[in-house]
């Protein structure tokens, strides 16, 4: 069955991709001199956005793949990079949003996000060949999905 070597090299190199991303993420915010921010919060950032959103709502979106959710966004919330707001109506339920310091963070890695795309697209990888990418791997996503839910 060919299939089983190129499934077990594309869940290693799913793992390898995000590493390497983060790698990224983190040599930027070094170019950057942005010392108190790792590269999980900084993506942590880029995915919250321009959104107010309830912390339980990051994972469950997908927004922030770690365990440590609640130390991150408290770190964030003290180094003044997230606005922290609780609910009037559930006191248990906390919303976050980003403060202009973390909207600068944000900015320049969509900079980043645009250059590399375009050095993607330099490289011969057009949108249609990541558009495959995507398919390809939204599929693995549904297929893990459903064996976590239905086994």
């Amino acid at each position: 069955m060919t299939i089983k070597k190129e499934y077990l090299e594309l869940t290693r190199l799913v793992e390898r991709l995000h590493r390497r991303f983060l790698d990224v993420l983190r040599v930027e915010l070094n170019r950057m001199d942005v010392r108190d921010v790792n590269s999980v919060q900084a993506l942590l950032l880029a995915n919250i956005g321009d959104e107010k959103i309830i912390i339980r709502d990051l994972v469950e979106r997908g927004y922030y793949q770690g365990s440590n959710v609640s130390y991150n966004i408290k770190k964030l919330v003290e180094l003044g990079y997230l606005d922290q707001e609780r609910s009037t109506h559930d006191k248990r339920s906390v919303s976050v949003s980003l403060t202009d310091k973390a909207r600068h963070v944000v900015a320049r890695i969509r900079e980043l996000e645009e250059r590399n795309a375009q050095a993607l697209d330099d490289a011969g990888l057009d949108g249609g060949a990541l558009d495959s990418v995507a398919v390809a791997l939204r599929r693995v996503e549904r297929t893990w999905t459903d064996y976590i839910h239905y086994g």
